[in-house]
């Protein structure tokens, strides 16, 4: 079937307003956020109901269309970005606006894919409660993206990621039926659990059109502190420290290094470090109460333990919102300075966090050996073993030595991460980005597995092809 007939046919299903066929328009859609990836596609179709996705499925499947379903297009693998054969519909559910129920009482809501995260949010605190992922991204990533990549973020420490935040799942097969499965329990023991076999999915499996959250009591009480180390194995043993006394009321515990701090405040001209001097890791470390008369002493107790037991050389308390909020300024930072600054070789990777400083010893040292004129931005969310291990480049290296240097280097840190029985990809997805690297670091049982339901659920290769696998 032509494009022409398909186009009309989508029209018929969404309306003339949920389609965008002129290609000076599609920009927004083909291109990823960090604009390393840019496609094609015919058409971008819009619909606003499950309805209309499951009919737009049902037409594609019958004319073997391949289909990328997008939500706020914020990812960072390229998971979401059409290829350059001009072939493949882009599906935006970014229409899908609908906030279905709020149960208050069962600590739920049940919302459509296309919300966006920061909405979310909303909706909780609007109904005293908390919903606790959060991003950089918040204001404009969707729901339905944050399953599909089990989206992690600031509050895994405590929360844990998207999947540990969904109840239920509405998901559109590639075939056009409609799995129902938005129930709100949390026990639910009548075979197998397959929601969890489309969050992380990448789109790949079926498109996710709604999904049934999570929401915890709203916090009342809030405490952030800077801290400054000399050592990544006493950022560690702080952590620990830190929760044997402050146990689950810990939310966030953030590394950076001073390298990572300086390129922050050579990029915000307005932005301050929190502590005197230079240190070699930072570490932004909040607890939450859901009591607004509960002790924060403990909290203090535990800083001032740091810095007599020798593992913190200097604490900065946040006496206020606003000097909170600063912190979590620079803390966020750190994506938009390297964007910036250009070239960066991203490693997001996941380690067990006693494995952290000897790993990071040896990436260093790496790094240093192989291409000594990098420089190391090393941050994360090292309480849940996270780590943005990137290598910054310099600005004047040419674009044929960069990718060069992205084989080399990703080569030699990943290979390390497997040693350390780490993940080559511990938030932001595999998309296009990883693909290639997924057999090399995943045994041939698990690839053939995870081939297995693909072949199952989409035997003909249409949704989102390219990516994951």
């Amino acid at each position: 079937m032509n494009h022409q007939s398909l186009v009309g046919q989508f029209a018929h299903i969404v309306g003339p307003d949920g389609i965008i066929s002129d290609k000076t328009e599609h920009d927004a859609y083909v291109r990823d956020w960090l604009g390393k990836w840019t496609g094609l596609t015919p058409v971008v179709v819009r619909p606003r109901s499950t309805t209309e996705v499951s009919a737009v499925l049902r037409l594609c499947h019958q004319t073997h269309t391949p289909v990328v379903t997008q939500g706020g297009n914020t990812g960072m693998s390229g998971a979401a970005t059409p290829d350059t054969s001009n072939s493949q519909v882009v599906l935006s559910l970014t229409r899908m606006k609908r906030i279905r129920d709020v149960d208050p009482i069962n600590n739920t809501m049940t919302v459509d894919a296309g919300v966006t995260l920061a909405q979310v949010q909303q909706v909780a605190t609007d109904a005293d409660r908390l919903f606790p992922l959060s991003l950089g991204a918040q204001g404009s990533c969707t729901i339905g993206g944050n399953v599909a990549t089990n989206a992690g973020g600031s509050g895994v420490l405590r929360y844990g990621n998207t999947r540990d935040l969904v109840l239920g799942l509405e998901v559109v097969l590639p075939d056009g039926r409609v799995w129902n499965g938005l129930r709100a329990l949390r026990k639910d023991n009548t075979g197998y659990d397959l929601k969890h076999l489309f969050i992380g999915s990448e789109g790949t499996l079926g498109v996710v059109t709604a999904a049934v959250l999570k929401m915890y009591p709203a916090v009342r009480n809030r405490q952030t502190a800077w801290i400054g180390f000399e050592r990544l194995a006493d950022v560690v043993d702080a952590l620990r420290g830190l929760q044997d006394i402050c146990g689950d009321s810990l939310t966030a515990f953030e590394m950076m290094t001073q390298a990572s701090l300086d390129l922050v405040l050579g990029h915000f001209n307005s932005a301050r470090s929190p502590l005197q001097s230079p240190v070699a890791f930072h570490v932004l470390a909040e607890v939450s109460h859901t009591s607004a008369t509960a002790a924060t002493t403990p909290f203090e107790d535990a800083l001032q333990a740091l810095i007599e037991r020798g593992l913190a050389v200097d604490v900065a308390l946040a006496s206020s919102t606003a000097q909170a909020v600063e912190m979590w300024g620079l803390r966020e930072g750190i994506s938009p300075a390297q964007v910036a600054a250009g070239h960066a070789i991203k490693h997001d990777i996941a380690l067990p966090i006693s494995s952290i400083p000897q790993f990071v010893q040896e990436a260093d040292s790496i790094c240093a050996d192989v291409r000594p004129e990098f420089t190391v931005i090393n941050f994360g969310h090292i309480g849940d073993g996270n780590l943005h291990y990137n290598v910054l480049a310099p600005a004047s290296l040419g674009e044929k030595s960069y990718k060069q240097a992205v084989e080399q280097l990703n080569r030699l840190i990943h290979d390390l991460v497997a040693q350390y029985g780490g993940s080559i990809s511990a938030e932001h997805g595999v998309g296009q980005l990883r693909r290639d690297e997924l057999k090399r670091y995943k045994s041939s049982v698990e690839m053939d597995l995870m081939m297995t339901i693909k072949r199952s659920l989409d035997p003909n290769h249409l949704m989102n092809p390219g990516k994951l696998l």
